[in-house]
């Protein structure tokens, strides 16, 4: 079996231009925290640049500065694709979140969101292509794994969200990411006729058994496969 990937197809950068209409902020400060980000782009941006200053004192060691995509009737149905991918310009090495949602919420009475279950994935901010498939996003509630969640309802994707935090001190201050693009990738598997060769064990018998062509790969390296179909993605995925 070989792997191969549809076109990527774009959900912010490549040939859905940058908007910043698209997108919001999302800070602590919603919590009496000071953290405060931006993200700078235009329709002629060759990219996105989600930049601002996290602050972990107010709160005593937390904080989170985040942006979201704007539009609470806003729907993606990507149950077809296998997930996300960030093309990424460059960055400062910090640790950054992807967080993708399925289910909102109507705003408390004082203007706040509501709680739901966030689907997450870290990263590390430098250049390059972050391929994150649906099974590698890890659900959680108000920060805390939730091992009972429902799957992700990939035919409602709500939100997408970019965030910086402290995992517990471990990074404050300045940060800035440059992204390309945020779209989704589909791997297609096609089948490869097998080669065969006779059984060596009897050479008098007709018998022929199946011999591995040079695109398959052997079932005893059980990572392999994903290794192998995540380096025809960076082919492909965000920049064409």
């Amino acid at each position: 079996m070989t792997n191969s990937v549809s076109p990527p197809l774009f959900l912010f950068g490549g040939d859905q231009p940058w908007d910043p209409i698209d997108w919001t902020s999302s800070d602590d400060r919603v919590r009496g925290g000071s953290s405060i980000s931006h993200l700078d782009c235009g329709p002629t941006s060759p990219a996105a640049t989600f930049h601002g200053n996290l602050d972990i004192q107010t709160l005593g060691g937390a904080g989170f500065a985040s942006q979201r995509t704007t539009g609470e009737d806003r729907s993606w149905d990507l149950s077809q694709y296998d997930g996300l991918c960030l093309d990424l310009k460059e960055g400062d090495g910090k640790k950054y979140t992807l967080t993708v949602k399925d289910k909102l919420l109507p705003k408390r009475d004082d203007g706040r969101d509501q709680s739901t279950v966030s689907w997450e994935f870290d990263f590390e901010g430098k250049e390059g292509k972050v391929i994150v498939g649906w099974e590698d996003l890890k659900a959680t509630y108000r920060g805390r794994d939730k091992k009972d969640a429902d799957p992700l309802n990939t035919k409602d994707i709500r939100r997408i969200s970019l965030m910086m935090r402290s995992f517990f001190r471990a990074q404050e201050g300045d940060f800035t990411l440059s992204i390309i693009s945020i779209s989704v990738f589909k791997q297609r598997n096609t089948s490869s006729p097998a080669s065969f060769e006779p059984y060596r064990d009897d050479p008098n018998s007709n018998e022929k058994r199946p011999h591995p062509s040079n695109n398959e790969r052997s079932p005893t390296i059980p990572n392999e496969s994903k290794q192998s179909w995540l380096g025809w993605l960076s082919g492909f995925c965000g920049r064409t």
